[in-house]
């Protein structure tokens, strides 16, 4: 069965969904988008996912052509049609098709696209024996010049990065803020434990507020763990304890290498693993 994609109310076979090359989101990176997971039939967190799509819109002037409850009715008919119990969605807003100049104001029609697929960003042996990365040269995008808090569809900066680890022979890479902080990895926050403590870099810090980021720092609270928002230098990287990542994608993966420094003794941690377990329970709740 080919999979269908929503677009504007309509749905398409996978291979006949289009949109105009004139489109300001292809021309310019115009535009915002969401990743959530799918499991057993339903969407985790989507009203936090629609609150972080909504406010990145209006940060940028962007007026989403239809509601939260459509757009809610969207995703779940779009699961039920491509019969997915496990998987991710992807919510996409354009500017739309314009003229091929910047000026917004040309754009008259914005695109709402809902893609449903399965995805598997790391192989299964990763979330057992760890991820090794490595920190990329190009530095997060300073908050000054575009909000990271915005999930834009301009992700150049990530990609960059990303092929900085993939030709470090890594699939995943951390990037330092302006300051020489650290701040998020190309597509995942980052989490260290430091005597019994969890620590993860503050908003300040350059990073997107992940959704998945905050669930584990909700389950770990309630699991009694000190959880601390705080600047976090490679320094406090190489000598934690243990470390790892969180992703709507990557869900919690453990980091047991960073810059060929092994991670505490270099495999997961118990803190990693078990804070792992938590958030598998919570997704199937």
């Amino acid at each position: 069965m080919s999979l269908k994609i929503y677009i504007n109310g309509e749905l398409f076979d996978k291979e006949e969904a289009k949109i105009s090359v004139y489109d300001h989101g292809l021309l310019y990176g115009d535009g915002v988008f969401e990743g959530l997971r799918i499991y057993n039939g339903k969407v985790f967190r989507l009203e936090q996912h629609l609150d972080r799509l909504w406010n990145s819109a209006k940060a940028i002037w962007l007026q989403i052509p239809i509601d939260k409850p459509t757009m809610t009715r969207a995703v779940n008919d779009l699961i039920a049609t491509n019969q997915l119990q496990d998987g991710y969605i992807r919510l996409i807003i354009t500017r739309g098709s314009g003229t091929l100049g910047i000026d917004p104001n040309s754009c008259s029609d914005p695109q709402v696209i809902i893609i449903a697929d399965k995805i598997a960003l790391y192989p299964a042996e990763h979330y057992e024996r760890g991820l090794e990365i490595v920190t990329a040269s190009t530095i997060r995008n300073h908050p000054a010049a575009l909000n990271p808090r915005i999930k834009s569809l301009n992700y150049l900066n990530n990609v960059l990065a990303k092929i900085e680890g993939l030709q470090a022979g890594c699939m995943e890479a951390m990037m330092l803020n302006h300051k020489g902080e650290v701040s998020e990895c190309t597509g995942d926050n980052i989490f260290l434990v430091i005597a019994g403590e969890l620590l993860t870099p503050p908003t300040d810090a350059g990073i997107l507020e992940g959704i998945t980021r905050q669930v584990v720092m909700e389950l770990a609270q309630a699991a009694g763990i000190v959880v601390r928002e705080v600047a976090l230098t490679r320094h406090d990287v190489y000598v934690a304890d243990e470390c790892f990542l969180t992703g709507s994608a990557a869900e919690v993966i453990p980091v047991v290498k960073v810059d060929s420094r092994c991670i505490g003794d270099g495999t997961p941690g118990p803190v990693t693993r078990d804070l792992n377990s938590r958030f598998r329970e919570e997704t199937y709740r």
